[in-house]
């Protein structure tokens, strides 16, 4: 008998960089972000946001499939927190965004995300939580799951980097257009107004709890 762990075949592998791919490409709290960052501060500035956002949520995809989500299943209330202090903390982000070329701290101009900032904020954004779920309840297959997973943490990471590279590339291309203080301040606030439309979910959810 073989002891061979079955690891993800081709039929699911293939959906799974699909997934992966489209769900991190696509307009999100991390990405609109990663523009934003890339525009006020320049591609070699925002690198550790994008490598925090891109080694984070591979940890986060580790983490909660290797049993984490059940702590949340078991004590709703913790997931609950979380999900709405996350919902706090964008809107917040969002005021920074929209004043990035006037806040100062410390009587200093803003700065971009570190590194530890950017992977601590996946575990408040809820388009993170949605592609963790997601992932691993569809494309992870039961038989031989733990090694499943490790391969498919390294197969999203791999895909979700250049994926969000495309964002900071975007925002530091407009450097080149976006001179005037007026057309920069236009941008942040257009991305600040697509990060709070991102919290539609969430606040259909508590319209409903309160309904």
């Amino acid at each position: 008998m073989s002891d061979t762990i079955p690891l993800l075949s081709a039929s699911l592998l293939g959906p799974l960089i699909l997934f992966s791919l489209v769900s991190s490409i696509t307009p999100g709290p991390n990405n609109i972000m990663l523009a934003s960052s890339g525009l006020n501060f320049g591609f070699r500035r925002t690198l550790p946001h994008m490598f925090g956002v891109n080694i984070g949520f591979s940890l986060m995809i580790l983490l909660v499939g290797a049993g984490l989500g059940a702590v949340f299943h078991g004590s709703p209330a913790i997931y609950t927190a979380l999900k709405y202090g996350g919902a706090i903390y964008l809107l917040y982000l969002a005021w920074k965004i929209a004043t990035a070329g006037e806040i100062r701290e410390g009587g200093r101009r803003a700065r971009p995300f570190t590194f530890l900032q950017a992977a601590a904020f996946q575990w408040v954004n809820p388009k993170a939580w949605v592609m963790v779920v997601g992932l691993a309840a569809t494309y992870i297959p039961e038989s031989g799951f733990f090694m499943n997973l490790v391969v498919a943490t390294i197969v999203c990471g791999i895909v979700n980097l250049p994926a969000i590279g495309v964002w900071v590339t975007f925002g530091t291309a407009l450097r080149r257009v976006l001179h005037k203080p007026g057309a920069i301040r236009a941008f942040n606030l257009t991305m600040a107004t697509l990060l709070v439309l991102s919290l539609y979910p969430i606040a259909l959810e508590l319209a409903a709890s309160m309904g």
